[in-house]
Parts: structure tokens; sequence; C-alpha cells
């Protein structure tokens, strides 16, 4: 498998623009409803900017619980972390009405890298299916044979043409921006984790599989 060598900074600062992408646009909608409150009298207006206020409000809290476990949770090499915890948060993030969750993973404590690889994998799904649809996501396996599926069923669900690269390793395909990041880190969690990821696509599907490496090909593990 490639041997990805990213400049720290770099990787750092895609990432932080990453998170801050998920979380500006509900904490300003916060704001525009307090400029309401404090200018309005109107009662209906007023009723209007606390119910955006309440709902932007959940919905950073729901983003930024979900990227504190997909890209955060650092603690010890060996960590775990409960499959449970990972579905509170990811149902949190796609409880809308445009797109339903399907989650068929026993709740079990997992190797951190693991879950956080599902976690990045459910929103490299979501982004291909952007009119909605459904995120399937099931785990077969025991711990080190575990077998991980993301797939993401919707009209016109596609990946863009470089990302299934990104999320391989191919050694041609760098991160241009902070719209690749996600794919690209997906692909080094990956690696972390001792996994290999294939992407399938067909008509208003895309599947991404995540295997066990052969154990001849697994290395040393990067901390993520």
């Amino acid at each position: 498998m490639t041997v990805f060598a990213p400049d720290p900074l770099d990787l750092a600062a895609l990432l932080c623009s990453r998170v801050c992408h998920d979380v500006i646009g509900p904490v300003g909608a916060i704001i525009n409803g307090l400029e309401v409150l404090d200018e309005e009298n109107d009662a209906e207006m007023r009723g209007f900017a606390l119910d955006l206020i309440k709902k932007s409000a959940a919905q950073a809290s729901a983003r930024l619980q979900f990227c504190r476990l997909a890209f955060g949770a650092a603690g010890s090499a060996g960590a775990s972390i409960d499959t449970g915890d990972a579905e509170k948060v990811a149902r949190g993030l796609f409880g809308g009405e445009r797109t339903q969750l399907a989650w068929n993973v026993p709740s079990r404590l997992m190797p951190k890298n693991k879950v956080k690889l599902i976690l990045n994998l459910c929103l490299i799904a979501a982004a291909a299916i952007p009119r909605g649809g459904v995120i399937e996501v099931s785990l077969s396996g025991g711990a080190e044979t575990a077998r991980i599926n993301v797939t993401a069923k919707g009209t016109n669900a596609k990946l863009a043409g470089h990302l299934p690269g990104l999320l391989t390793g191919a050694p041609d395909c760098q991160p241009a921006g902070p719209q690749d990041i996600q794919a690209y880190y997906a692909g080094l969690v990956a690696k972390a984790a001792n996994m290999v990821l294939t992407v399938a696509t067909d008509a208003d599907r895309v599947s991404i599989e995540a295997e066990a490496m052969p154990v001849e090909a697994v290395a040393e593990p990067a901390a993520v």
C-alpha cells in the first residue's frame, strides 16, 4: 500500500478548514437570529428568530460532536470507542428529512481508528447523495477481521472522479483543497487501522468497503 507523507502543517490546515466549513453555517445563523431579536419588536419575527437559534444551535452541536469523534478522539494508540457512541453522533448529524441512516452495526468496543473510519466514510457517503437518500452502514467479522461497508443510495449518487484515488491511496492523488481532505484523511485512517479501501459504483449507488490488510502487507500503523 502507498506510504503517505503529507506535510503535517498542510494536513492540519486542511482538516481545520473542513471542520470550520461544517460549523460556520449554523453559527452564522445563530448570529443572524440574535440580531433579529435585538432589533425586532414584532412577536412573530422574534418567534421565528428564536426557532432559528434553537435549530442552528442543535445543528452546530451535532456537527461538533460528530467531528470530535471522527477527527479527534486522540487518546492512546490502543484506545477503543463504543460503536454505540458513533451511532449516536451519526444519527445526530444525519437526522434530517433528506438523508436516512440505516445503522447495522452491533454496539461494541472497537479500536479507535476503525470507528473513526466508519464515521469518515459516512461523511463521504453523504456527499455522494447531495439530493438525499439512504446511508447504510454495516459491520461484520471480529476485531481483527472486521469488514466495514458504507453505502450511499440516492438519485445520481456518485463520487467526484478523483476521490476513489484519494481513498485508496493512489500515488498520483493528493488533496487539492478542503473539499478533498475528507477522502484523503479517510485513506490515512484506513492505513492506520491496517485496512484497505475499495470503491464500487453503479446506478444511484456508491459503496465503500474496508477490510483488513493482508498480513504480509501490514506495517507499523501511523498515529492519526
